[in-house]
């Protein structure tokens, strides 16, 4: 197996522990999205608006615009058609109450919990030499909420659903990103592997499920067992139309922390890039929710760095260079405002809470809404600021 020099040191030490899942990992850092990045590499040539329209045909099963469709078009959503045997849409329903009745907490957790975590590994360097944070970074973290929220609408992950469409369209961008990144000088394939690889893609998704569960506790989330494990399972679905192959795709939550913990072994320390991506992300925050104010601003991104801290540990905040601050008793307190704020709703609806706290949990309601719909449009350059609006 030839392993990428930045996870060489790191698979050998997660390989005394557990070989099995630390040799898929590794095998899976040099490995994409075949299907996909053969559907982008063929629709290069075409430009951004044939492009555009080809997936939007396929994605909206526009059988008159798909007869006239190149063959890869019409194989790549035919394979897509039907959900494989594992998939029950009837048991999604206790994970959808259990994300709706828990809303407020989510992207608290998403954002200062799985994203950072997410941006630790080495996947942070594919966003920073793109751009995507640093260009229209709050549209991009926008769509992003608009995903989560539609995989969690009932009937979202069913074939017309916006879910199936969002999670199928991050297929495509993630290909897409590829294609452009491996005819690039800025990427190191020797030493870093495939970007956005599989490997990366499965890590992502243990983390937006299990993770993203641990995180919801800590902040004071409640649900029961079924709940737990059907809000694992959207996001077991969801990460399958995103392309991750089934050999690096979560089975249950169990393994999902473990391909998480395995995973996070084998990759290397965090770098700079993955330092800037992190605090770029906890800074975007009070722009995702139209906080202009420079003292607001400063407020709140203090307010979301604590918190953060508190769940993903002080040794990768330190790593990711946080500001110096004690993490004791922030979810403890993080916990009682909740409850208090629950309580206040019920008897006095219009009541004064803190601002922070406000703030920091209505953040789920900034997601991007389009009028025109879901653009289908991929990225066309490298940079995100000189690439098209897509």
């Amino acid at each position: 197996m030839k392993i990428p020099s930045d996870y060489i040191e790191g698979y050998e030490a997660a390989r005394s522990l557990d070989p099995e899942t630390a040799s898929s990992y590794v095998a899976h850092t040099t490995i994409g999205d075949p299907e996909a990045d053969y559907v982008v590499e063929r629709l290069a040539p075409l430009g951004q608006e044939e492009s555009r329209r080809l997936i939007r045909a396929g994605m909206n099963s526009d059988e008159e615009a798909l007869r006239d469709a190149p063959s890869y078009i019409r194989d790549f959503f035919k394979g897509m058609k039907d959900p494989p045997d594992w998939v029950d849409y009837s048991a999604y329903f206790p994970g959808i109450r259990m994300f709706h009745r828990n809303s407020q907490l989510v992207l608290g957790a998403f954002v200062g919990g799985v994203l950072i975590e997410g941006f630790s590994t080495n996947i942070g360097r594919s966003f920073y030499i793109t751009g995507r944070l640093r260009d229209q970074g709050v549209r991009r973290l926008k769509q992003n909420n608009r995903h989560m929220v539609e995989i969690f609408m009932p009937g979202g992950l069913e074939r017309d659903g916006d879910g199936w469409k969002l999670s199928v369209r991050i297929r495509l961008i993630h290909a897409q990103v590829r294609h452009l990144l491996n005819d690039s000088p800025d990427w190191d394939t020797k030493s870093w592997g495939t970007p956005l690889s599989s490997a990366h893609m499965g890590f992502a998704i243990s983390a937006f499920s299990a993770r993203l569960v641990k995180h919801l506790q800590s902040l004071g989330a409640v649900f029961n067992d079924e709940e737990r494990e059907s809000f694992i399972q959207v996001w077991r679905y969801s990460g399958y139309l995103m392309g991750i192959p089934e050999t690096i795709l979560y089975r249950n939550e169990e393994h999902a922390l473990r391909i998480f913990e395995i995973g996070g072994m084998c990759e290397p320390s965090p770098s700079l890039e993955s330092v800037a991506m992190a605090n770029s992300l906890v800074n975007s925050a009070p722009l995702v929710i139209g906080i202009e104010d420079s003292e607001e601003r400063s407020n709140l991104s203090g307010y979301v760095y604590k918190v953060s801290r508190a769940l993903i540990g002080d040794e990768l905040a330190d790593e990711l260079m946080y500001p110096r601050s004690s993490s004791f008793g922030v979810l403890s307190w993080f916990r009682m405002q909740s409850r208090f704020s629950k309580l206040l709703n019920r008897i006095l609806p219009h009541h004064m809470q803190d601002e922070n706290f406000k703030h920091f949990t209505t953040l789920l309601e900034a997601s991007l809404f389009d009028e025109a719909g879901i653009t289908f449009r991929l990225p066309d350059h490298i940079y995100s600021e000189r690439s098209k609006r897509w």
